[in-house]
């Protein structure tokens, strides 16, 4: 057992200004075990227990230090030690939950292919609105909608409507939004969406898409919107 502390300080010494808050907290920090440092409140580093202590609480808990015999044993690692062990602890955590965190984000269910470079400046972010043009297909290359044929919605002054709507807000199928976001404004892409990322299981009967069927899109991002 390691040998008992001398008192470094009278009581009339604690209650003067010629012993200060750090002084009282280091000698604690030095000699107290760390189960009585914690117990009341002082495991923490000097300048942050200093500026949260008062001068009478401090100077209770030397004196409590004494008559508890709360002392370091020996071989115990200083207040510094443990503290830096358990930060230590802490940061580990923290790679390995991004670390797992990175795994587990899920791999896009899309393809993009350029079909032309738009102006690589105006990105939409989430809620943007975006004006678009296409063609969808299946794979073995029926369309199943378009804005781009004669058959298309038109505005008043003759011209092909484009469809408009917030981006990465769930309006459209997910593969959709996600590409979006990766394209700039004038890009044109050919999109090749993953059924889970397009109409799933159920299909979309009124567009004569089967279930579990994989989508093929040729999309220009005519306008972003801020």
């Amino acid at each position: 057992m390691a040998a008992e502390p001398t008192r470094e300080y009278t009581d009339e010494q604690l209650n003067s200004d010629a012993v200060s808050k750090k002084d009282i907290i280091k000698f604690l920090h030095e000699n107290a075990s760390f189960e009585f440092l914690k117990e009341n409140k002082l495991n923490g580093k000097l300048n942050n227990v200093a500026k949260t202590s008062k001068k009478d609480q401090l100077a209770a808990a030397y004196n409590k230090l004494f008559e508890e015999k709360a002392f370091k044993k020996e071989g115990e690692e200083s207040l510094e030690d443990q503290l830096k062990a358990m930060s230590d602890k802490a940061n580990a955590l923290a790679i390995t939950e991004k670390k797992n965190k990175k795994k587990t984000v899920e791999e896009p269910k899309y393809k993009k292919r350029i079909l032309k470079e738009g102006d690589k400046v105006s990105y939409p972010d989430k809620g943007d609105m975006v004006s678009c043009l296409y063609v969808g297909k299946l794979e073995d290359g029926t369309v199943f909608d378009t804005n781009r044929s004669d058959t298309a919605k038109r505005n008043k002054k003759g011209d092909i409507k484009p469809l408009i709507f917030p981006v990465g807000r769930g309006k459209v199928i997910r593969g959709w939004d996600e590409a979006l976001l990766t394209m700039s404004q004038g890009e044109k892409a050919e999109l090749t969406i993953d059924s889970e990322w397009a109409y799933g299981r159920k299909g979309f009967p009124d567009a004569k898409i089967p279930p579990f069927s994989t989508l093929i899109f040729e999309v220009e991002l005519v306008n972003v919107a801020k």
